[in-house]
């Protein structure tokens, strides 16, 4: 985009009448018997309003159906419910099926893409896709080859195709898309191999392209106005991400957006955070890097940003900064604020306010996390909302080819992209975790389009002097930075959760167990084991007026890509191999959906 047409694009966020959120999502996303996007709604609070499964009788769940996908490795997602259809999804080839929910488990249709299975190597951390949408009438699918495509709901025929990048140069696509208004908003993956990281929108109708919005670069690309895009309540002033880039480092500098997308109608904004910049040397790109590892708020009819704010400038530990951005209201420090509450791969839970950035609450939520005492809130210092690094754990001060030990969390994050919940009903954020530490020794990589671009050897293991596992899954208050309760796993808690109005919270295990504990404790109300680990969301919907819960499971995914690709040595996936190595002792791969009901 050139400078005349963003500041077109400007005049049009300025002079546009207010629109609305896309009608249909809005319609379906109300009505609780439904599960019409990955995220439950726009707010991304992944909460539901059913309550025929409660505290009281959720010990009495059982087994409604299942259905085999026919697919192995990591199923990350959730199915759609809507009306008497549920859409399920799977990991490369990326199938998709229409199931007849009136009969469970009968096949309506099948989309099978064909997909060149090149784009499998190229795929960072498991051949995982974190599921569909739906939106007047049409089923979203992102594929790994990174083609858009759009459904008829209701016979699986192909409405539109669009190509989204290029797997020749490492771009690939692991994330679900969100359709807002008349705009489909899709993302891209591949950081580990020295790409540029962008979010697109497209024509829902059409399927043609609207904007691009780059994480790097210079204002016409990642669509920063430089008087009226702010960060930290100042604007960013003109390039400023090219004065944070040594050359032309920039142009491989990663930033991807695989990570969830949430909107605000009333703000008409939507939100969505970069993940790490290339290399994992940190040598190799001196300076803050922006915009990777940022939250940006972007007009979604232009793309223009309206603020950013950056997390972990000049990042040394791959603290990617996609995990989902959840929209509530809740008091902070004694008043009542529209907030955005994420919790980050960096291991501190962030609470901003939604319309302007503005920094309210950054406390760490888990207690191993040692590689920063915390952030700087005085507004008054230059370093104001910059994180304070422990030289012993700074990668880049002990150099290359030093490895840095004891690390907390891991390069994985204390939580990865596996989403939080919300509950209205207590006003706490439930919090799936990592409690893994790792060594990190950076090395000298060139970058060939395409090749993996890393440039670091890990190892992971669980946090020391804890409870020897490498999970928690904790109850968290965003107005105050505090954790409330802490129910400890021995392995990292790797599903989506879901809070509901029956006063329960459902999570996944990677050894495959759908839990249920009481929102108010933790207490273990419910478990069952499901016939592979669990890496998917918890989704729930009701149908003919019973309440059902439904799983994917199917081990795979960052933390099970030694099961998921046949890795054996213990610093291979990454570092994830050696810290997981456990995990075959308890489970194997499969692809499944279970769903629950009461009896």
């Amino acid at each position: 985009m050139r400078k005349s047409a963003l500041t077109g694009a400007l005049l049009v966020t300025i002079f546009a009448s207010p629109a609305l959120a896309n009608d249909s999502v809005t319609k379906l996303t109300a009505d609780p018997n439904n599960w019409a996007i990955q995220t439950g709604d726009y707010t991304n609070q992944r909460y539901s309003k059913l309550d025929q499964i409660n505290r009281d009788n959720v010990k009495d769940l059982k087994v409604a159906w299942t259905f085999s996908t026919g697919v192995l490795r990591g199923h990350e997602g959730s199915p759609l419910v809507i009306g008497d259809t549920m859409w399920l999804h799977t990991p490369f080839p990326n199938n998709v099926f229409a199931l007849d929910l009136n009969e469970p488990g009968k096949i309506i249709w099948t989309y099978k893409p064909k997909q060149d299975p090149s784009v499998i190597p190229v795929m960072c951390c498991d051949t995982v896709n974190r599921g569909l949408a739906y939106a007047d009438g049409m089923i979203f699918l992102h594929q790994a080859d990174t083609t858009v495509v759009a459904l008829d709901a209701k016979t699986g025929k192909e409405v539109w195709k669009a190509v989204n990048g290029d797997p020749k140069k490492g771009e690939t696509n692991t994330a679900t898309v969100l359709p807002v208004k008349d705009k489909l908003v899709v993302g891209i993956s591949g950081g580990e191999f020295g790409v540029a990281g962008h979010v697109t929108a497209y024509d829902i109708k059409t399927g043609k392209r609207v904007w691009r919005a780059y994480s790097s670069g210079p204002d016409d690309q990642i669509l920063f106005d430089p008087q009226k895009t702010m960060s930290l309540g100042k604007p960013v002033g003109k390039d400023s991400s090219l004065k944070t880039w040594q050359g032309d480092q920039w142009k491989i500098g990663g930033g991807t957006t695989w990570g969830w997308y949430s909107y605000d109608p009333d703000l008409d904004l939507i939100y969505y955070g970069s993940g790490n910049p290339s290399t994992w040397n940190p040598a190799q790109r001196p300076g803050d890097n922006k915009w990777s590892m940022t939250i940006f708020a972007r007009n979604p009819d232009t793309g223009v940003a309206k603020w950013a704010y950056q997390m972990t400038p000049f990042d040394e530990w791959d603290y990617d900064g996609i995990n989902e951005m959840i929209l509530a209201d809740i008091d902070v420090k004694g008043e009542k604020r529209k907030v955005l509450v994420h919790f980050d791969r960096n291991g501190l839970g962030y609470t901003l306010d939604r319309g302007t950035g503005e920094l309210l609450v950054a406390e760490k939520f888990d207690p191993a996390v040692n590689w920063t005492t915390g952030v700087e809130f005085d507004k008054s210092k230059p370093n104001y909302g910059r994180p304070y690094v422990v030289d012993k754990y700074s990668t880049a001060k002990n150099g290359e080819d030093v490895n840095t030990k004891g690390v907390c969390p891991a390069a994985l994050g204390s939580k990865d992209m596996q989403p939080a919940t919300f509950s209205p009903r207590t006003g706490l954020f439930y919090v799936p975790t990592n409690h893994v530490c790792m060594d990190y020794e950076p090395f000298r990589v060139s970058y060939t389009a395409g090749q993996p671009y890393v440039g670091a050897t890990l190892s992971m293991y669980p946090a020391p002097n804890s409870h020897g596992g490498m999970g928690n899954f904790i109850a968290w208050d965003a107005g105050k930075g505090e954790i409330v309760w802490s129910q400890p796993e021995p392995f990292s808690v790797w599903s989506g959760a879901l809070a509901t109005a029956g006063g329960v919270v459902f999570y996944g295990t990677l050894e495959g167990y759908l839990k249920a504990v009481d929102e108010k404790d933790g207490k273990e109300l419910f478990k069952f084991r499901t016939p592979s680990g669990i890496i998917g969301n918890v989704m729930t919907y009701s149908h003919k007026g019973k309440q059902y819960v439904g799983i994917l499971s199917g081990i795979g995914g960052w933390a099970g890509i030694g099961l998921a690709a046949g890795l054996t040595n213990p610093t291979d996936g990454l570092g994830a191999v050696g810290g997981y190595a456990g995990l075959s002792n308890y489970t194997a791969l499969g692809g499944t959906l279970t769903v629950f009901s009461l009896p």
